[in-house]
């Protein structure tokens, strides 16, 4: 799966030089690295070009992209076909979260389209209705996706679908808990390998805060350990009384 990002850096073929480029013209050079034979490489609207999604296809891969308003044609389609659509949904699922939300997430999918979209190997264009009720408030929202897959019916179920759109957007929460505590988008390290080391950095400090499953949100618990180097070290267990530290976030 791609991972989103703004701004990257890429060596140019037959020069020691780097240049700056944006998302859309790294993805393929990036996927060039990978062994994506089999996979499903899932994609944020930014990413829903046609060259990218005739690459992956040609490369024995699939795509699974979102759908929003910078392709418009594309998304007033899709948008006006599910808008008459009148039926049940393909599949659906509720789950009670571990965040105090209980989740209904349904999922509608359709091949009647796919040649009037004139997009590249389409096999099945869907939309995903997210409603989600918070537990102590009893308040309710909802969202609604759209996307297209270059996988088949008979390739993919729509609960598969809805799956692969799940797993795109488990990795998009993360990025965007990136963008709001660290504020990524106005970091000014922008030379050299700076922008790629800090953001390893930041991503590892997350991955550190999730592994402790702690009931404190990620948000709240980098607030407490904030230029505090012993509570930093107490909240790793680096210190031999570190106890106390640690025990008063599992009790909050």
């Amino acid at each position: 799966m791609l991972h989103s990002k703004k701004v990257g850096t890429l060596p140019v073929k037959g020069s020691d030089k780097e240049k700056q480029t944006n998302e859309i013209k790294t993805a393929i050079p990036l996927l060039k690295n990978l062994n994506i034979q089999g996979k499903t490489i899932t994609a944020d609207a930014l990413l829903t070009q046609r060259d990218i999604a005739k690459w992956i296809v040609e490369n024995h891969a699939h795509y699974h992209f979102t759908v929003k308003g910078n392709q418009k044609t594309l998304f007033d389609d899709i948008t006006c076909h599910f808008s008459m659509l009148n039926k049940k949904p393909d599949y659906e699922i509720t789950e009670d979260t571990n965040h105090g939300r209980i989740e209904t997430r349904k999922i509608w999918t359709t091949t009647a389209i796919n040649k009037y979209l004139l997009f590249p190997h389409i096999g099945q264009a869907f939309m995903v209705e997210r409603t989600t009720i918070n537990k102590k408030t009893g308040k309710q929202s909802k969202d609604t996706a759209y996307g297209i897959t270059s996988k088949k019916p008979e390739e993919a179920s729509p609960k598969q679908v809805l799956k692969d759109n799940r797993g795109h957007w488990s990795i998009e929460s993360h990025h965007y808990i990136i963008d709001w505590n660290f504020q990524e988008d106005l970091s000014r390290i922008r030379t050299g390998y700076g922008p790629e080391n800090i953001t390893r950095l930041r991503r590892f400090a997350i991955s550190i805060i999730k592994s402790k499953k702690k009931k404190l949100s990620i948000a709240r618990t980098m607030r407490t350990l904030n230029r505090d180097i012993r509570a930093v070290f107490d909240y790793l267990k680096m210190t031999r009384n570190s106890g106390g530290f640690t025990r008063v976030l599992e009790l909050e």
